[in-house]
């Protein structure tokens, strides 16, 4: 069985103000290309299929034409929601395509849906797990779950929760920062390590198609695999090299994994210079000046209307930044970053304790960590 695994489309993005639509449709062509080239049996989405929780009719349509194409080649295909996501958005209708071999998971309510097929080596299970937090399953296990506080927490409890059947081959499609992962600009940062889990939660899967981080990469073993996105959606991300994950099942334990580029309808780069410099001929007439820029000028004046003058040259033109004199000692003036990055707990102890010049007591400690815990439950 053949599979290939995307994972955070991100459909109606905009990056720098720029619409990433014709750039998706541009990679998702690409994808269906090598879906029947390869002749793969099913599609993994692993969540935020959408950038926004309500997005744009013209993202609507993107999915819309991706899933239908698919459908018609014979190829299933098996979402699940991200962050980014709504999931009753998500998943509306999902009863009705299921008819055409198109699986939705959107929100979960207490079990984790399951989709069984069959090869020449037996069954395969998909189990399809969106994006949770502790309040989620807080509310759906009650009693059982009152003391759930992490996301490391809620994911072993609902796959506790989650019988598999060992001896056969099992797939699980989940959307969650798994501690040890790199993570780059564009992502969301996490709050204390409160939303991490660990590796180990996934023991029980032959493999683990993984979304939320945007650089495609393993975590502890090659069955366990962020997909990444298949567009740089942040200049963090330039030296990142965007791919498509295959997937190929043999019988019990044995899993091949290959990777193949995705060429994007523009490349992101930087180049750096004074105005002179990169706006010579000989500097970017051999380059594909439709690519996304970032342009950091070195001249120690401000050049007047610098990014009108360059999107001349660049009409993709992202980004106009100086590095000079001035703002070298600007960046000076900052203070040090701290050796270790602070939780939100440790650095609200310390603030209360410069205030009041003692440190909280064990109940106010309590207080503040329980708050800190509800704020970034509700956190969209």
């Amino acid at each position: 069985m053949k599979l290939l695994h995307l994972a955070d489309l991100h459909l109606g993005k905009r990056v720098n103000e720029f619409s990433m639509l014709k750039d998706q449709a541009y990679v998702l062509e690409q994808i269906l290309t090598l879906a029947c080239a390869e002749r793969v049996d099913g599609v993994l989405i692993a969540g935020d299929v959408f950038d926004k929780t309500v997005p744009s009719v013209e993202a609507v349509s993107l999915l819309d034409d991706f899933l239908t194409k698919l459908s018609e080649n014979h190829i299933a295909v098996y979402i699940i929601c991200g962050n980014h996501d709504a999931p009753k958005r998500l998943a509306f209708g999902a009863q009705l395509i299921e008819k055409s071999a198109v699986y939705v998971a959107g929100e979960y309510e207490g079990e984790v849906k399951k989709v069984s097929v069959e090869d020449a080596f037996g069954p395969v299970h998909f189990y399809l797990l969106p994006y949770i937090k502790p309040a989620q399953v807080r509310a759906v296990w009650n009693q059982e779950a009152q003391d759930i506080e992490t996301c490391q927490e809620a994911v072993s409890l609902v796959l506790q929760k989650t019988p598999i059947e060992k001896e056969h081959r099992n797939i699980l499609v989940a959307h969650q920062f798994v501690a040890g992962a790199a993570v780059c600009d564009s992502e969301e940062r996490s709050v204390g390590g409160l939303d991490q889990i660990e590796v180990s939660c996934f023991d029980g899967f032959d493999y683990v198609a993984l979304g939320h981080l945007h650089g495609p990469q393993q975590i502890g073993r090659k069955e366990v695999r962020y997909g990444g996105t298949l567009l740089k959606y942040s200049f963090s991300e330039i030296h990142h090299h965007k791919s498509v994950t295959l997937v190929e099942l043999g019988e019990k334990g044995q899993v091949a994994i290959k990777t193949f580029p995705v060429k994007p309808l523009h490349e992101m780069r930087q180049v750096r210079g004074s105005y002179e410099e990169i706006t010579r001929r000989s500097n970017y007439e051999h380059t594909d000046t439709q690519d996304y820029m970032r342009i950091i000028l070195t001249d120690e004046e401000d050049i007047f209307d610098a990014v009108g003058k360059l999107r001349a040259i660049y009409p993709n033109l992202m980004r106009v930044e100086y590095d000079n004199t001035r703002t070298a000692g600007a960046k000076n003036l900052q203070m040090p970053a701290p050796e270790q990055e602070k939780g939100p707990a440790e650095l609200v102890e310390e603030l209360f304790e410069m205030q009041n010049h003692k440190p909280m007591e064990e109940a106010q400690k309590v207080y503040m960590e329980r708050l800190i815990r509800q704020v970034w439950e509700e956190k969209i």
